[in-house]
Parts: C-alpha cells; structure tokens; sequence
C-alpha cells in the first residue's frame, strides 16, 4: 500500500466506519463495535490495494470504499472471509439459519415451576465419551493378549463376580497358585497400564466437573433470589 493509499485509509475511510459501524451494523454473537470496525479496517484495506493495483484509486472516492465496506460488514462479512453455512459465521446467524445459544438458557420448567431445566440438563449425557471407551478396550485387548490362559481365566472369573477359588476347582490347582497368579496378573497391569490406573478410572472428565460446578453455582444463586424473595 502506497503512501497516498494508507493516507486515504487512515483520514478518510476509518473515521467514516467508526462513526457508521456502531449504530448500521449488528453485532452476532460476542462480537463488539471495536472488532467490527476492525474488521471493516481489513477490508476497506483490500479494497483500497485492489483499487491501487487496477490503477483507479483517484477515481473512487473514500466515501464509495466506505459504503461498499459498510455493506459487506452488514451481509455478514469479516476480515477472515464470509460462510452462509458455518453455523458459528456471522453471515448464517444474520439470515438466520443458526443461532448461537448459551448452555444456561432456560429449556423448560416442571408444572410446579421448582425445578427449572437448562439447555445443558438437556443435551448432556452422563454416559463415557465412546471415543473414550473404544481406546480403553483396545488397551485392555493388548492386555489380555499378553497373559497366559489360566490368567485370562482368573480375568474372566473375577470380571463375571466369581471367586479364586472358583477358578482352582475349574484349572485344579490349589488356592495359593491362584493367589500367585493373582498378584502376577496385578503386577502385570501396573507395568502395562502405569501406575496411576487407579486414580484415572475414578477420576470425573474435565467438562462434567465444569458442569457440575456450574449447576451447584446455578442452585446457589437461585436459593438466595428466592430467600431474599
């Protein structure tokens, strides 16, 4: 960009968005007027280097870059481009093919209106992530394939709630091998697994203790609007 070009951007153009933007072009979603004008900036930009290039900057004045800049801005444009299908673009929500809702908005509410049921009561799951559960299973595959036959058998019986000494009358062996193979096997799954094991497969995700906490923060909020009701 020429000098003569940033001159026009900088006294002409911008002083006109900032004024405009404001009050001629919607917000979507956590956008401000500051990001807008300075997405409009990027853009009167471009256009002003275009115009440069073609050899026609003299002959279109700062008023008509920003007056085209204005109107991409109010379609939905942004500096990083615009997507009428992206349904996190500004274009899609400002036609209104999508909307951007916060997961504390109000779903529904009992008949007695006690309990009110958020977006996020709605959608969550409680139930493991399957991506989660499919590289758990794996592991545990690699696992077992690694341990002899009497020692999937003691797997077996123990997963199915039997006993140790289920599994010595089914191989007959006395109950203290079966004790052997029972302190092997656990040796075995600390050398594969690593030793915080234990603490991982207890262990709540990180987005359910993010929402628990955000409900247990709701409840509280709403037990000292209706105390001080």
């Amino acid at each position: 960009m020429s000098p003569q070009a940033g001159w026009i951007l900088q006294e002409e153009v911008i002083p006109r968005l900032r004024s405009s933007i404001p009050r001629a072009v919607r917000c979507v979603g956590a956008e401000d007027a500051e990001e807008l004008i300075q997405d409009a900036t990027v853009i009167a930009a471009r256009m002003i280097i275009r115009a440069e290039s073609l050899g026609k900057l003299g002959k279109i004045t700062p008023g008509n870059f920003a007056y085209y800049t204005l109107q991409h801005c109010k379609a939905g444009r942004r500096a990083m481009g615009t997507n009428s299908v992206d349904v996190m673009g500004s274009a899609a929500q400002l036609r209104g093919k999508t909307a951007v809702l916060s997961l504390n908005e109000v779903a529904g509410e009992d008949e007695g209106g006690a309990d009110i049921f958020e977006l996020q009561d709605v959608i969550a799951d409680g139930h493991e992530d399957p991506a989660t559960i499919a590289a758990r299973n794996l592991d545990w595959d690699s696992f077992l394939a690694q341990l002899s036959r009497i020692e999937k058998l003691v797997v077996e019986f123990l997963c199915a709630g039997k006993t140790l000494r289920d599994v010595s009358r089914k191989v007959g062996v006395s109950d203290s091998t079966m004790q052997t193979y029972r302190r092997k096997i656990a040796q075995k799954i600390l050398e594969f697994m690593g030793a915080d094991v234990l603490a991982d497969i207890g262990r709540l995700p990180g987005w359910r203790i993010t929402l628990d906490c955000e409900r247990e923060a709701q409840a509280c909020r709403n037990d000292r609007r209706a105390c001080a009701a």
